[in-house]
C-alpha cells in the first residue's frame, strides 16, 4: 500500500509523520486490497478546539473511501479517521463477499 501524507499550510515533524505511517500501516490487516492512501492534515483558524483536521482517502477497487474527522490534535483526528475507516473497510470487505 502506498501512502502520502501532506501537511497543508503547516510542516509536520517527524513525530506526527511516523505516527501516521504507522497507524495508516495497519489498514491491510481489515481489508488486503487497498492501492494507496492519502493522508491530508490541516488547521482550521477557528476559535473551537477541535481544529486539526484529518481527511483520508482510500484507493480501492470500487468507489474510493473517504473519511475526514476533526481533533484538537492530529493524532486524535487521525485515530478518528481510522475507527471509522476499519468499520468502512469491514462492510466494504463484506459486500464483495456477498457478491
Amino acid at each position: 500500500m502506498d501512502i502520502r501524507i501532506q501537511a497543508v499550510n503547516f510542516n509536520a515533524e517527524d513525530d506526527l509523520i511516523q505516527f501516521v505511517t504507522k497507524k495508516m500501516e495497519k489498514l491491510p490487516h481489515f481489508y488486503e486490497r487497498i492501492v494507496s492512501a492519502d493522508v491530508f492534515l490541516h488547521v482550521e483558524n477557528t476559535a473551537d478546539d477541535a481544529n486539526k483536521h484529518a481527511e483520508v482517502k482510500l484507493a480501492v477497487p470500487g468507489p474510493d473511501i473517504i473519511v475526514k474527522k476533526a481533533g484538537s490534535s492530529f493524532e486524535s483526528a487521525v485515530d478518528i479517521a481510522l475507527d471509522v475507516l476499519v468499520r468502512q473497510l469491514k462492510k466494504h470487505k463484506e459486500k464483495e463477499r456477498n457478491m
